[in-house]
């Protein structure tokens, strides 16, 4: 019986620990060769020295099971280390099909409190890093497209965060660069969609060292609802050759449940009733809107607190 990912090849950031490594495990299990990608520093701020030793362990695992698997302890977000990453998994495989960007780091700290580098540190590890890895893999495919006269097969799996949905007040580093993202994820996808790469991206919620002080609760016995291993069969449906229709999409997925967002869309709109809006007008009418918004998700709060008087 084939596998839906066998004879391809996968790279997966971030995969000594974490979600990472239960993606890295499932494409595996799929039938995926992969690279794993940690720079295995012990701090999730990034701080530490960095260890051949996350990556390794998951390789062993992924061996040990008799699937294939290299290591590249190399920083994504340095931009000629992610360079080498996908020539390696080139050089060792023959070709790269499915990249699943992982790794990331927090630094955590409300917008008044946050210093330059907090900032730019999450944003260089996350955004940057998703960026470099993208940049070195879609030339790859667009060379090869241009070769083979045609598509070739090609997938993006990119992680995002409810942080971004949500905008969690302590994050405002981490939710913009989650943000930005999904502005790479969707303009990735209408880029490379002719070459017949599809580019997607996830939300996961999961009990990992980066949640470690959100996700507090004792798991009850068995699976937790909050395990990685969740959220990794997602991943592996979404490089595998059945997701082929799914492009530029964002979906949530924790705990046996995946929900696809849909993209923003218009919930109100006004015209002028003149050349050009004036103060007045825009009081009139935005104020008038919100007040109304304000009052009717109060009402809506009461009613599901039982609380309504009759």
């Amino acid at each position: 019986m084939s596998l839906p990912l066998e004879g391809l090849s996968a790279i997966v950031t971030g995969a000594g620990r974490g979600l990472g490594r239960a993606e890295a495990l499932e494409l595996a299990r799929l039938g995926a060769a992969v690279v794993v990608n940690d720079h295995g520093q012990p701090g999730r701020d990034g701080t530490g020295r960095a260890s051949a030793g996350p990556a390794e362990e998951t390789v062993a695992e992924i061996r040990a099971a008799g699937g294939t698997a290299v290591t590249h302890t190399g920083d994504v977000a340095d931009h000629q280390q992610a360079a080498t990453l996908v020539q390696l998994a080139v050089e060792e495989f023959g070709k790269l099909d499915i990249l699943v960007n992982n790794a990331g780091i927090l630094r955590d700290r409300m917008v008044f409190s946050m210093a330059e580098d907090e900032w730019d540190s999450v944003i260089r590890v996350h955004l940057k890093g998703h960026f470099n890895t993208t940049r070195f893999a879609a030339a790859h495919w667009r060379e090869r497209a241009k070769t083979a006269g045609g598509t070739v097969y090609g997938r993006i799996v990119n992680t995002s965060s409810e942080a971004f949905l949500a905008g969690s007040a302590g994050q405002p580093n981490y939710a913009a660069a989650k943000g930005g993202i999904v502005g790479l994820t969707t303009s990735t996808a209408h880029a490379l969609a002719k070459y017949g790469v599809t580019v997607n991206a996830i939300c996961p919620r999961a009990r990992t060292r980066m949640t470690e002080d959100v996700f507090t609760d004792v798991p009850a016995p068995g699976l937790d609802p909050l395990a990685p291993e969740h959220v990794a069969p997602l991943v592996g449906y979404l490089a595998a050759p059945a997701a082929g229709r799914i492009n530029g999409q964002l979906l949530v997925v924790h705990g046996g449940m995946v929900a696809v967002v849909e993209r923003p869309r218009v919930r109100a709109k006004f015209d002028s009733k003149q050349d050009a809006f004036t103060y007045d007008e825009l009081d009139t009418l935005l104020t008038a809107h919100f007040a109304e918004r304000e009052r009717g998700e109060t009402f809506a709060a009461v009613e599901v607190l039982g609380l309504r008087r009759g």
